[in-house]
């Protein structure tokens, strides 16, 4: 009798889930309606991207045939015997592939990749195909080198996509699944694909942090502050004193506007902006709009004048001080030396030291990245943002996730559409999720002039009417990069500010990557760093001379800013003699509705 109940319940559960899956069917259909025209050239390389891949690898045929066909032969050769291996012994099912880094790859955690003979194939098959294509890209002979880079990147992608853990009739995790919850995982992994499409209009945006989870100016961004300025670029905002006194110069945080200010003020115990405040540090920061196509004409010149220069008089104002200490923030950085190559060429000494967290200025070479920097992609950013006024946020958000697909995307994807989990609650993520617009003048300044030119570094760069190089920033500085880091690599980072004119230079190398290298608070005993003070030997061998500390780098940097900072004196009020505080922090561009 019991065994027909569950037979009945099973009966019950998946005719409600049918139901529920034509219901997601519907709105699914509605949500892609949504989707706006993509440019195709804004998705992928141009069609002289893909000729001259052909061309290259039929040259390499051509001129070295034997060296081809042994390739081919190989590939052949351990497939058969993957083959034979399946047919002989299913316990060998898994051959010699098994071992070395296909033990650690996470998309093959389940013990069914190794031990069930189809899946065991499946991922066999598609670690030899990828070993092939990199094999075959790495004799590849007759492009350039940027071209060569290019064309492993996107063959990776397609490698990486194509592996049997994204779809579901080759990943035994998400089939078990479904098995164990009678069809429940499915119609919740679609609920989830439902939700991102119809969240963002029709694109498919993975949601990689729990949206539910985090509340702005609640659990996160909450350090106690007020906007003591507002402009159409910014808002300034001041934190409230923790200590009994404070260090008597002001310290500017400049962060990056593509994305949010708060990956510096995360929760209480690991906001960098909390830690620095209680370290008696009077702190500012920079939060910036997010920009509409009212935005459309603001370029570098307005970042520096209207956006960094304006925040730096005004935390003078409000402290009273003649000097403060600047930190920038990836781009924020790169915006920071200009203004202090400018400042320097204009005799303007209101910045005492610099900070530079994962800085790039010199772009000779942008690593991964440089694979977008290319002309097809520059020229179709530059059409888009003529007829939009802006750089749409997921084209930049994309971008950085496919640098690191497999974490970032097919990963997510896997856990949310196919597996139906939630997604967890991790506050890097969530911020890495709420990414910004970006003006569409500043984006083909910097893309263009920056990046693909490399103008600040060749000295060849006009702000504000000035010639700047690296060689005018002439302040104390400290630059901290992190070994992982897939967008500002910290050899080249090093390599830039190696090359500014201060007498006073230290570098730090943190473990981890671009946000967990930084946001790495020292009570979580997680990360260590490098350090040597002395920059005058290239990257390489500043490593090798460099000596590793347990721990986070905020305590040595705190060390480092507070001998740059001045004699206590008494915490100052929010908005200074004044008082005048337009809002509580964290503000209202934060929000990114707020408009000036």
């Amino acid at each position: 009798m019991s065994n027909s109940q569950d037979l009945g319940g099973d009966v019950e559960n998946l005719k409600q889930n049918l139901e529920r899956i034509e219901v997601l069917n519907n709105r699914f259909l509605a949500a892609l309606a949504k989707k706006k025209a993509t440019r195709p050239e804004m998705m992928a390389p141009g069609q002289e991207f893909y000729m001259k891949a052909m061309t290259a690898y039929m040259s390499s045929f051509m001129g070295n045939p034997s060296k081809v066909l042994e390739q081919q032969v190989n590939y052949w050769g351990k497939s058969l015997e993957l083959w034979m291996n399946l047919q002989g012994s299913g316990d060998q099912a898994g051959g010699s592939g098994s071992s070395g880094a296909a033990k650690t790859d996470r998309r093959f955690r389940s013990e069914l990749w190794d031990s069930h003979p189809f899946f065991s194939l499946a991922k066999q098959q598609y670690l030899l195909t990828g070993e092939a294509v990199e094999t075959a890209l790495e004799g590849m002979e007759g492009v350039n080198a940027n071209d060569k880079k290019r064309i492993e990147f996107f063959a990776r992608q397609i490698v990486d996509m194509m592996s049997p853990a994204n779809f579901l009739g080759t990943n035994p995790e998400a089939l078990q699944r479904a098995l164990e919850t009678n069809g429940e995982s499915l119609v919740r992994g679609l609920e989830n694909l439902v939700r991102d499409v119809e969240k963002s209009d029709g694109e498919l945006l993975i949601t990689l942090s729990d949206p539910e989870a985090f509340k702005i100016g609640e659990n996160l961004a909450s350090t106690e502050g007020g906007v003591v300025y507002r402009n159409e670029l910014f808002e300034l905002i001041q934190y409230s004193p923790r200590t009994e006194s404070v260090r008597r110069i002001p310290l500017l945080i400049v962060p990056p506007w593509i994305n949010k200010y708060y990956i510096l003020d995360l929760r209480p115990d690991n906001s960098f902006v909390r830690w620095a405040v209680d370290q008696g540090f009077t702190v500012f920061v920079m939060s910036w709009v997010n920009p509409g196509p009212e935005h459309r004409d603001f370029g570098m010149d307005s970042y520096a004048e209207t956006g960094c220069m304006a925040a730096i008089r005004e935390v003078l104002r409000v402290t009273g001080e003649n000097q403060l200490n600047a930190v920038g923030y990836c781009i924020g950085g790169t915006l920071l030396a200009m203004v202090l190559a400018y400042m320097g060429k204009k005799g303007d000494r209101s910045v005492r030291s610099a900070t530079f967290l994962t800085t790039l200025t010199d772009f000779s070479d942008t690593g991964q990245l440089s694979v977008f920097l290319e002309e097809d992609f520059v020229s179709a950013i530059e059409r888009e943002v003529k007829e939009k006024g802006v750089l749409p946020s997921h084209y930049m958000s994309r971008t950085f996730s496919y640098m690191r697909a497999n974490d970032l995307v097919y990963g997510p994807a896997v856990r949310s559409y196919m597996m139906g989990e939630a997604p967890p609650a991790f506050d890097l993520l969530y911020w890495n999720g709420d990414s910004t617009n970006l003006p569409g003048r500043m984006a083909v300044e910097y893309l263009r002039g920056l990046c693909k030119e490399n103008r600040f570094s060749n000295g060849t760069l006009d702000l504000l009417g000035e010639n700047i190089a690296l060689r005018d920033v002439r302040h104390p500085f400290i630059a901290v990069t992190c070994e992982a880091d897939h967008i500002a690599d910290w050899q080249n980072s090093y390599r830039g500010i190696r090359h500014m004119g201060s007498r006073s230079k230290s570098f730090i190398l943190s473990e981890s990557g671009h946000t967990a290298g930084v946001i790495n608070p020292p009570t979580k005993k997680k990360y260590g760093h490098y350090s040597r003070p002395d920059m005058a030997e290239t990257a390489q061998l500043w490593r090798e001379g460099a000596e590793f500390y347990e721990g986070s780098w905020w305590t040595r940097w705190a060390q480092w800013l507070g001998r740059r900072s001045g004699a206590k004196v008494v915490p100052r009020q929010l908005g200074g003699e004044s008082g005048k505080v337009l809002c509580a922090a964290p503000g209202t561009y934060i929000a990114g509705t707020a408009k000036f």
